[in-house]
């Protein structure tokens, strides 16, 4: 799971990864309940193993342009075709953005400073400049307007967050003639996970500070100097599509994770778990299942620098084959330490955070609950909080859902209480760390996560309609355009 959004470079093509063959299915229909009961630990593990060893092979991690990403590839791709799927790995183009050094100073004392990503470099001396705040209204650093009165050419501008996007403050401030900007948090703490969005966007150097230091800096605003040694590369790499030869191709239930790692570790949790669960049931399902509607699984590439695979294929489909997916089920991190059932609040019940999902989400939360009920498990939702690959895909109207074990957030008493574990402790502790290993995986939470996977692929399999349906034909249209 991605702890920034950054948009992908260039756009894919051809990546529908759909079968221009229809075999007749052979065997009974397809069972939700029974599909997911296919599902063993025993088989989850060995996925696991698999990629734990392909870490281990190559430097600790499965990170984005790496030969531990190569390998993680060549292994589902070959699980799959054993399986007799059709599988493409198709590339596409993206942009690095990593920095080398990163500080601020202020009167000989040392603030915490972020670049925001695609922020252009100071260069390793970085720049002494005075700061000039603007002033705080409606609008922050918004518009041409909040700069009457001041002179900033070459200064330090600083402006707090909030309104309108990182990357119109900075457009905004290099015009008036700033040298670069700093951005304070609105809120308690540090000023995290940002980014101007497109690589090149970037026209000053850019930071994020904490709400604390830039009330500081606004009551004795000096001369500071600012180090963003930021580097950005062009690279390339690929995703992993196969699907379904039997279902209907125009009511494709698309199911997703994201197979790269961080650098800092194996990401067996995060998200061997996810890629894991997509897998097996893929295997269990078969390349030519007895179900109505296709099935499409994808293991994206780039997720964690900014869900950058899956936004590259969502943008790559015609408006035409995005209308063809019917849904789409994400599922990244499914067996945390501390771990949590969680699935994401489709109809915004929990009224936290980003709002409800597209329509048809709802249902397929409910699709989620249900499932956990049967289990005897009592679950709860978790925001859209476009952190992980459903973010593009929401994007463009498309309904979506998943579940999810937790993260870096914390699991409280009453969760604690529902569902054992530590309670005002991470669900994930070992969150894109080295220790995110198959020996910190809860198995049970993975197992019946999983199982919950497998459930929620058999039922939109065998139909998308129903109370937890989602719309289709000339509905689903129409509300993908409002």
């Amino acid at each position: 799971m991605t702890s920034t959004f950054t948009l992908a470079a260039a756009a894919a093509l051809a990546l529908s990864g759909c079968s221009s063959s229809t075999p007749e299915p052979s065997g009974d229909p397809v069972d939700a309940l029974t599909l997911s009961q296919s599902i063993t630990e025993d088989a989850l593990i060995a996925h696991l193993e698999a990629l734990e060893k392909i870490a281990a092979d190559n430097d600790g991690n499965r990170a984005a342009n790496t030969p531990g990403y190569d390998a993680s590839v060549d292994y589902v791709a070959q699980v799959l075709r054993d399986k007799g799927f059709d599988v493409q790995t198709p590339e596409f183009d993206y942009h690095l953005f990593s920095t080398n050094d990163v500080s601020l100073v202020s009167a000989g004392n040392d603030l915490t400073v972020a670049a925001l990503g695609f922020s252009p470099s100071t260069g390793p001396d970085g720049i002494t400049a005075r700061i000039v705040p603007v002033p705080v209204d409606d609008t922050p650093g918004c518009e041409a307007s909040d700069y009457e009165g001041l002179d900033v050419t070459g200064a330090i501008v600083l402006v707090d967050r909030g309104v309108c996007p990182f990357s119109a403050k900075q457009d905004i401030a290099a015009e008036q003639g700033a040298a670069a900007v700093l951005v304070a948090n609105n809120e308690e703490g540090r000023l995290i996970g940002g980014t101007l969005g497109e690589h090149d966007a970037g026209k000053i150097p850019t930071g994020g500070i904490s709400q604390e230091d830039g009330a500081a800096l606004r009551a004795a605003p000096g001369e500071v100097t600012l180090v963003l040694d930021t580097v950005i590369d062009s690279s390339t790499s690929r995703n992993v599509i196969a699907q379904t030869k039997t279902g209907a191709t125009d009511n494709v239930v698309m199911v997703g994770a994201h197979l790269d790692s961080v650098e800092d570790g194996p990401g067996i949790n995060d998200n061997g778990t996810g890629v894991a669960a997509v897998l097996e049931t893929a295997v269990q399902l078969g390349a030519e299942p007895n179900i109505t509607n296709a099935v499409r699984f994808a293991f994206w590439g780039v997720e964690e620098l900014g869900l950058v695979g899956s936004a590259e294929y969502v943008e790559g489909l015609s408006d035409d084959e995005r209308n063809d997916i019917a849904l789409y089920l994400n599922f990244d991190m499914l067996g945390s330490e501390n771990a949590g059932y969680l699935a994401y609040d489709g109809d915004d019940s929990d009224e936290f955070g980003e709002g409800p999902g597209p329509e048809g989400s709802a249902g397929i939360e409910r699709t989620f609950l249900e499932f956990y009920e049967s289990q005897g498990i009592d679950a709860d939702g978790t925001d859209f909080d476009g952190r992980s690959d459903y973010g593009p895909f929401i994007e463009y109207g498309i309904p979506s859902g998943g579940v999810f074990s937790g993260a870096d957030d914390v699991k409280t008493a009453e969760q604690a209480e529902k569902w054992g574990g530590e309670a005002d402790a991470d669900f994930d502790r070992n969150y894109h760390t080295p220790q995110d290993t198959l020996e910190n995986v809860d198995r049970a939470a993975f197992l019946m996560n999983s199982r919950a996977v497998a459930y929620s692929v058999g039922a939109y399999a065998a139909s998308v309609d129903g109370p937890n349906g989602v719309p289709t034909g000339e509905a689903r249209v129409q509300a993908r355009t409002e």
